[in-house]
């Protein structure tokens, strides 16, 4: 546990780097060199790792589709949770939050987790699991933002088959995706990582191992959070903790699951924080948006890299929390009421960005009243 700990320790302090080191990078071109390492480099590299070493347990089938289905899950319910925090639908701010709750990131946050606390046979379970996770945030995520970007750029009054070719060609042109197409290629000709020239292994190896430190210190640059915006954001992922917490308790009540152990596992795998994933296909979408739309925007970089930062320690807060402290979840009733709890101080939260909002209308009221009744006084004695 010490070491699990530890390695949780050295992401935040990777996240505090960045923070610190602001300073040093004084334009906003070095920030986005850093983000390009990430998403051409990196990113690509660790995505390629991650397909190519799937390992397809056909007794575990079912997991990659239980994940499915909790992505979905929170993909359908945050319309409904979204407006009532303070995020009106169809705003470049909603549409973040949607394509980032419903991500997964076990590999940073529950993993090391389950691997130190309950050993190799759920940590395979929960790897399995993820291969679903990771066909909702690479696959369906990424059309559910292009096809955003498209809705949004066909009121531009530029000819929609054009703009459709266009981004085709540099979506496709992209790393990201060239990867994924040549991954699943060699596995459908049956191939694995394993299989490939030892050069080649070490090359992407290497770029993969850039990957977490590269992110969080990306984070640690980018982030800049104001305080509403912050008590914002915690409210969201608080009631995601909740919402999540729920779905889990439906399906260890449904699936009669009393083994703690898998129990366990299952909370803190849909415990685990946002993707960074998503994030790329945002920060995808906005580098074209700078070459083909007049200022508007489909998403919002700096709350995704907000969300990111804050959701992280969050989340292996939370599930620290359950795994030193599995009676919280023994059964399906102590998990709902967790859940309920969760979304109980959510719901408390939002009352309280409700408040501050009234509060500040007020006050913009009150200043503004004196002036407008000056400014019709002398109207009248004008007339």
């Amino acid at each position: 546990m010490e070491t699990t700990i530890q390695k949780t320790i050295v992401f935040g302090v990777f996240i505090l780097i960045g923070f610190l080191l602001k300073r040093k990078f004084t334009s906003k071109a070095e920030t986005q060199g850093l983000k390009k390492i990430i998403l051409n480099l990196a990113l690509p590299a660790t995505i390629f790792i991650a397909l190519m070493g799937v390992d397809v347990d056909p007794s575990l089938l079912t997991l990659p589709f239980l994940a499915l289905v909790i992505n979905g899950l929170l993909f359908w319910i945050f319309p409904f949770v979204l407006p009532m925090v303070g995020f009106k639908k169809n705003t470049p701010e909603y549409r973040t939050l949607r394509l980032l709750l419903p991500s997964l990131a076990p590999g940073l946050s529950c993993f090391p987790f389950i691997a130190e606390i309950l050993g190799p046979t759920y940590l395979a379970k929960a790897a399995m699991a993820d291969l679903g996770n990771k066909i909702f945030v690479l696959i369906i995520l990424y059309c559910v933002a292009v096809h955003w970007f498209m809705k949004i750029s066909s009121n531009t009054g530029e000819k929609q088959s054009g703009k459709l070719k266009s981004l085709i060609t540099t979506l496709l042109s992209e790393p990201v995706t060239v990867l994924i197409l040549v991954a699943i290629g060699l596995l459908s000709f049956g191939f694995s990582f394993q299989n490939l020239p030892n050069i080649a292994q070490d090359v992407l190896q290497k770029l993969s191992l850039l990957m977490t430190p590269l992110v969080m210190i990306f984070i640690g640059l980018s982030v800049k959070i104001r305080k509403d915006q912050f008590i914002k954001i915690v409210s969201v992922l608080i009631l995601r903790a909740g919402i999540v917490l729920l779905i889990s308790a439906g399906i260890v009540g449904v699936m009669g699951i009393t083994i703690r152990e898998e129990i366990l596992w299952l909370v803190s795998f849909t415990l685990s924080a946002c993707s960074f994933w998503p994030y790329a296909h945002i920060a995808s979408i906005s580098e074209k948006e700078k070459e083909e739309l007049d200022g508007k925007k489909t998403f919002r970089n700096g709350l995704a890299i907000n969300v990111l930062a804050i959701s992280f320690p969050l989340s292996t807060v939370m599930i620290m929390g359950i795994m030193l402290n599995p009676s919280l979840v023994g059964d399906p009733y102590r998990i709902i009421l967790l859940g309920i709890g969760c979304i109980g101080i959510g719901v408390i939260l939002t009352f309280w960005i409700r408040y501050q909002e009234i509060k500040d209308v007020a006050k913009r009221t009150t200043t503004i009243g004196p002036k407008q009744n000056i400014w019709m006084t002398r109207q009248t004695s004008k007339n």
